[in-house]
């Protein structure tokens, strides 16, 4: 089975101790049960249960701990956490955001030259700690530019660090927060360790009413060494930018956790129920809707798996990780919003209900596309590689399926952050040509339309401007490039024509989607209108296919999982 299944967990990776890891785990929620999860929902329960499990279990220091600085099984393998991101994410929200925001709080920290530091964060990782990422605040949000954290020098080769920080998870609790500030009187960026319960570390408030502990504190004065310093200067700049490259990759995998437990739960409730004389899976709209879920949450995990694969083979000379992360970040959980809409419109008001995994699903989702950076700060990001994406290929080595047992050296060392429009990528073509199924085939002319739109009736300079405007070609864009990782990934493994054709299916109704948004556009022109209404095309019908998946693929999972009370 493609799809996480908890109970039949297949040990689909090589490394023994994950897989350890990933079966204490189950054990560890099960045992807790459904009914618990609930109450500690409910009622705001800080999981001191699950953190003191993590600590027992070495996860965070065996996952987190770069090589080097821990014991054998220790190494940064994104592979690994793409695992642990999903059954996490599987479980609960608060449970992944604990371990989201270690991962940012632990960037910074392993970009840096302080060595010191370094070994101390191993140490504390080893103790159970949790650590946090001091970046946000309350005026600015993810403005780093305006930053209003002062590192102010003391002149004894000390510092005081002076100001507030909003939006920070395991503020709290944390050993260690990296924080991001600047010195006075345009002094320079700087990245400085503190620790949360230090007497000059004011903990105003949890900004959230949910069992994560999303804090606003505020630094009076805090004493800050040398010693302390992560990073200066462009250094601490690129860390900024670089840690939220690593970071932003997993909230794709919270969604795609989110979403496949939501799916066993609702094919269960549905496959129960009869209304009308029928049985509810058996109405047509209800089958499309079961159909639509799964097709696009294979899509998702196909997706993001084939990105960690990039992710893990990047380098100076290869950095096409730097289009394929916001597209997780972006178009993956955005997706997952999609998912649970469709799964909520079969099981309606059981969705509600304060017993069910789905009531927590529906609200916890629409969190991932709004943390980092909002759907249109991935976009504009992402169409910066459009250029070079369609118009200035160039050659890489095939990158196969990587899960070796190294540690991703690179992801600590990534340098400079500028550049992007020099970033090229593999040419997407011979992806799109190795696949002949009908709705594959439908979506490549939309797609050398899209191409052709792009050089024939180029937005012009105050549509590049237009935010609104670019955010719907960023979204044609951007199913582009899903569609070719996917198509790639689903070659490395083996999923049937099937659903691959019935994923795409959705692929061309989306663009045509998109098309009819941008044909709609107050600026758009009439060659621009014309190329949209091209665009728009109706994907292959075929109703034994459609059937096959409904029955193969969607029907077989129910009553496959359910979580223990």
């Amino acid at each position: 089975m493609f799809l996480l299944n908890p109970k039949q967990l297949s040990e689909n990776h090589p490394d023994p101790a994950l897989n350890a890891i990933l079966r204490k785990t189950v054990v560890f929620f099960e045992t807790r049960g459904k009914k618990q999860l609930k109450e500690d929902d409910f009622n705001r329960v800080w999981y001191a249960d699950f953190l003191e499990f993590i600590k027992q279990e070495r996860i965070f220091a065996t996952l987190l701990t770069p090589s080097g600085y821990g014991d054998k099984n220790c190494r940064w393998d994104t592979s690994r956490l793409c695992a642990f991101n999903e059954l996490l994410g599987f479980y609960g929200l608060c449970y992944w955001y604990v371990w989201q925001v270690t991962i940012l709080g632990l960037g910074p920290i392993w970009m840096s030259p302080n060595e010191e530091l370094k070994r101390r964060a191993a140490q504390l990782l080893d103790d159970g700690a949790v650590f946090a990422f001091g970046l946000s605040e309350k005026e600015h949000g993810a403005d780093i530019y305006a930053s209003d954290m002062l590192l102010v020098p003391t002149g004894d080769g000390n510092y005081l660090a002076r100001g507030d920080k909003y939006y920070i998870g395991n503020g709290n609790e944390a050993a260690m927060v990296s924080v991001f500030g600047r010195e006075p009187d345009g002094g320079g960026y700087a990245f400085f360790i503190v620790n949360s319960k230090h007497e000059k570390y004011e903990l105003v408030k949890n900004i959230t009413a949910t069992q994560s502990y999303v804090a606003e504190f505020v630094l009076h004065d805090y004493p800050v060494a040398e010693t302390d310093i992560l990073s200066k200067g462009d250094e601490a700049w690129n860390a900024t930018l670089n840690t939220v490259n690593i970071g932003k990759y997993n909230l794709g995998w919270a969604s795609i956790g989110i979403c496949t437990h939501a799916f066993y739960e609702a094919i269960n409730h549905a496959s129960g129920r009869s209304l009308y004389g029928m049985h509810v899976t058996d109405f047509p709209h209800v089958k499309q809707m079961f159909v639509d879920a799964y097709a696009r949450l294979v899509a998702m995990k196909l997706f993001a798996l084939r990105a960690s694969d990039y992710l893990r083979s990047a380098s100076a000379e290869d950095r096409r990780y730097l289009l394929y992360n916001p597209v997780v970040k972006m178009k993956v959980t955005t997706q997952g919003e999609e998912v649970i809409n469709l799964l909520w419109d079969v099981i309606a008001a059981k969705g509600f209900e304060k017993d069910t995994y789905f009531e927590t699903a529906a609200r916890d989702i629409r969190a991932l596309p709004k943390l980092e950076g909002t759907v249109h700060v991935n976009i504009a990001l992402i169409v910066k590689f459009m250029q070079n994406y369609f118009f200035n290929p160039a050659e890489y080595a095939e990158v196969p399926r990587r899960l070796e047992p190294v540690n991703d050296d690179y992801l600590f060392n990534q340098g400079a952050t500028r550049g992007l429009g020099k970033i090229q990528f593999h040419d997407y073509r011979p992806a799109y040509n190795s696949c002949t199924l009908p709705n594959v085939q439908i979506f490549k002319e939309q797609i050398s339309l899209f191409r052709e739109f792009l050089f024939k009736a180029t937005p012009d300079a105050g549509q590049q401007k237009d935010i609104d405007f670019l955010l719907t070609v960023g979204e044609i864009f951007t199913l582009v490039v899903y569609g070719q990782l996917i198509l790639e990934n689903a070659t490395l493994r083996a999923i049937e024509d099937d659903v691959v054709d019935q994923i795409f299916d959705f692929m061309v109704r989306d663009l045509s989607k998109f098309a009819l948004q941008l044909y709609s556009k107050p600026s758009s022109t009439e060659a621009q209108m014309a190329f949209c209404m091209k665009l728009v095309r109706k994907a292959h019908v075929d109703e034994e296919r459609y059937g096959r998946v409904l029955q193969r693929h969607v029907y077989s999972m129910n009553g496959v999982y359910e979580m223990s009370e």
